[in-house]
């Protein structure tokens, strides 16, 4: 054999070495991946932990008033450890699996005894340790499962797992749900529970997790690793009641209108707080639900009630003054081809421009209005901003719609816009932007931005205060505001008023109607004809304490204007304010009265009479140390004499004094009529057995 023969067959060695050992890794390999990969896998799953987050408790919100209006209720989801300490041994757990299956079945019924235990037996053939029972269990029925056969062995032992999940609740349900909102995965967050989630949401806790067999997580701990902490808790500056009264005054006239939609805000005038937000939307006939917040973020041409931000332009402009005389032109008015009507058939012939706001008159105001600045419109436009008119006004939930007011440099300003501006269309305001502005007029000229949260708590401790930030100091000049307030007064105590059915005698309402006829979107003002009927103002008018507006969308039935559609809202809704507010009622003079007469007073106990006529200051009443006396000419003369055992002497005396000295003496009063007692079946001082019947009259 050759050196050449000898180096071929050391490579043929070599080679068949190397296929050899490939043969086997790839045996090897496929011996793990098939044959034992089971096993492997569920190796590897044992292995695989990781952090999860804790939901943390959140934070309630509270009305101002202190009533719950969303809080977190826990609920359980329900698992089981088969292979718990305390069912380790077979005799155990079989001896008792039918008895925890009839438990469940009868508890929650969605399965029959049979079913539950074959589930049961089953999950413990598989190992299973973290097998699911039941979901959305409420914690008193977490009480009731604890005491089930098995799981009664204990914490751990039993093999009960519990994994809490907050449950987020309305308490009064649908009161003020789309103020309170909702804060959900994947969803634009609404209301306070959105504005106000990271004071609400508290703090994730984390817990260490263990992927077990089939790709199911479950605690390695029974204790959470790092515990949640709760969220704070909101004090909104909603009051349920008032909330109440608004809901179901405008639920009442939505239906009786058969609108479309509506809303009512009401607003403290002083501190901005909002103390009710109501809105409705049609979904079928006669059925009305919380839909959108039209109250925050519907923009729309307010219409007439816009007026008094035209008056106060003009007024404070010196343009005209409330005893200006105004020619209404038989109730229109041409321009551009196009013509301005007032409601009035006929129009009000020449009247003061207090009377033209009194009665709404649109003739009026753009006449004026289109004289006096048609030259200058930036004159008026510019006046409106300068009040804040066409800014958003910043609020503490998200949604505030934009609104509009046009300048001369507008892409769609036109020859019409300056006079269709003066009553309130070709700009558009929320319902809560136009009411900020009529809260400014009843709030001495200050303009705030409306208040939805008081402050912020955690554990009790206030964390934050709010208070109304001031937009400006004063929108105008007192005297104007003066003449506002009139014109506002006017229209409901004046007989022509169009907002005269809202007058109350008890106390004085200020404010403005609008009726403004609703484009239809590119089509514009069609024949068919869509109205929305608003009311924006105060009370009481003499001294403003609440502000509100009403706005309801295309009422179809009835009347559509505003006196008649929103007027009703408005005046149950402060009527009811007012009734349950006691600090706006006027105060009581003081007058001295002179009785001489001293007051009636039944027959009973001397020293209690004689206190109270004390306490009233009613001299003549004669002091004495027993424990009853008799009342002659209203004053107590002597002390009556009663001997133990024997019949009391009871006319005289009220049924409440006579039923006591009656038991007290072991007798069984028997009562007929009411008032003083006239008669008795047995006289004062006999001798009688105990529980002797005895009748007495009263009258």
């Amino acid at each position: 054999m050759n050196i050449r023969t000898d180096i071929l067959l050391r490579v043929y060695i070599a080679f068949g070495v190397i296929v050899l050992f490939a043969f086997a890794v790839l045996f090897k390999l496929f011996h793990v991946q098939f044959a034992q990969g089971k096993k492997w896998k569920a190796m590897a799953d044992s292995l695989s932990t990781r952090f999860v987050n804790v939901e943390a408790v959140r934070g309630n919100i509270y009305s101002v008033d202190g009533s719950l209006l969303a809080t977190s209720v826990p609920e359980y989801e329900l698992r089981m450890d088969l292979l718990a300490g305390g069912i380790e041994k077979d005799e155990v757990f079989y001896e008792k699996v039918d008895s925890l299956a009839q438990k469940f079945s009868s508890y929650f019924g969605d399965k029959s005894a049979r079913e539950y235990s074959r589930t049961l037996r089953e999950a413990r053939k598989d190992s299973a340790r973290y097998f699911l029972l039941q979901r959305k269990i409420t914690h008193q029925q977490l009480n009731d499962v604890k005491k089930f056969p098995i799981f009664n062995l204990g914490r751990y032992k039993g093999g009960l797992i519990l994994v809490q999940k907050n449950k987020r609740i309305l308490p009064f349900k649908t009161l003020a749900a789309r103020t309170i909102g909702y804060k959900n995965e994947n969803v634009q967050p609404v209301g306070l529970e959105g504005a106000y989630g990271k004071f609400i949401d508290g703090e994730s806790g984390r817990r260490l997790m263990q992927r077990i067999s089939g790709g199911v997580w479950m605690p390695v701990n029974r204790d959470i690793e790092i515990a949640p902490k709760d969220g704070s808790d909101i004090i909104s500056t909603i009051d349920i009641n008032m909330q109440d009264v608004a809901q179901n005054a405008l639920e009442k006239q939505l239906i009786a209108s058969n609108a479309d939609y509506g809303c009512v805000i009401l607003m403290e005038v002083e501190t901005g707080e909002i103390r009710a937000v109501a809105n409705f939307t049609k979904v079928s006939e006669g059925v009305y639900q919380e839909k959108f917040n039209y109250a925050i973020a519907e923009s729309a041409e307010p219409g007439s009630t816009f007026k008094l931000a035209s008056y106060m332009v003009a007024l404070e402009d010196g343009k005209f003054d409330l005893n200006t005389m105004v020619n209404t032109d038989g109730g229109e008015y041409k321009l551009y081809g196009h013509t301005i009507r007032d409601s009035h058939e006929g129009g009000y012939g020449v009247i003061p421009m207090k009377k033209a706001f009194e009665v709404s008159s649109n003739v009026a105001i753009t006449k004026m209005i289109y004289k006096n600045y048609r030259g200058n419109p930036s004159g008026f436009t510019n006046k409106l901003h300068d009040l804040h008119l066409g800014e958003p006004l910043v609020l503490q939930i998200p949604g505030e719609g934009k609104p509009l007011i046009k300048t001369p440099k507008s892409h769609s300003w036109s020859g019409l816009t300056l006079p269709q501006m003066a009553y309130g269309y070709e700009l558009k305001m929320t319902p809560l932007q136009m009411l900020t502005f009529y809260n400014a007029v009843a709030n001495k000229g200050k303009m705030i931005a409306p208040l939805f949260v008081r402050e912020i708590r955690r554990l009790g401790n206030t964390v934050e205060t709010f208070k109304a930030r001031v937009i400006t100091d004063k929108v105008c000049s007192d005297e104007t505001l003066n003449k506002l307030q009139q014109m506002l007064e006017g229209v409901v105590s004046d007989t022509s008023g169009t907002g005269r059915k809202l007058k109350n005698p008890l106390y004085k309402i200020a404010g403005k109607t609008g009726t403004a006829q609703v484009a239809h979107g590119a089509a514009g003002y069609t024949a068919k004809r869509a109205y929305q009927a608003s009311f924006s103002g105060y009370f009481p008018a003499e001294k403003p304490k609440y502000s509100m507006i009403v706005v309801v969308q295309n009422p179809s039935k009835g009347s559509y204007y505003a006196a008649d559609v929103a007027g009703p809202v408005f005046r149950e809704v402060a009527d009811k304010v007012y009734a349950g507010d006691i600090e706006m009622y006027e105060p009581i003079n003081k007058k001295q009265f002179v009785n001489n007469s001293k007051p009636s007073a039944k027959q009973g106990n001397g020293r209690d009479t004689q206190q109270i006529y004390k306490a009233l200051g009613i001299k003549n009443a004669v002091a004495y140390s027993g424990n009853a006396g008799k009342l002659k000419s209203n004053t107590v003369e002597d002390e009556m004499k009663y001997v133990e055992g024997t019949v009391p002497d009871v006319k005289g005396m009220g049924l409440k004094d006579a039923l006591y000295l009656l038991g007290n003496a072991g007798l069984r009063p028997i009562v007929k009529g009411y008032g003083k007692v006239t008669k008795q079946s047995i006289s004062a001082g006999v001798r009688i057995a105990k529980n002797y019947p005895i009748v007495i009259e009263l009258n």
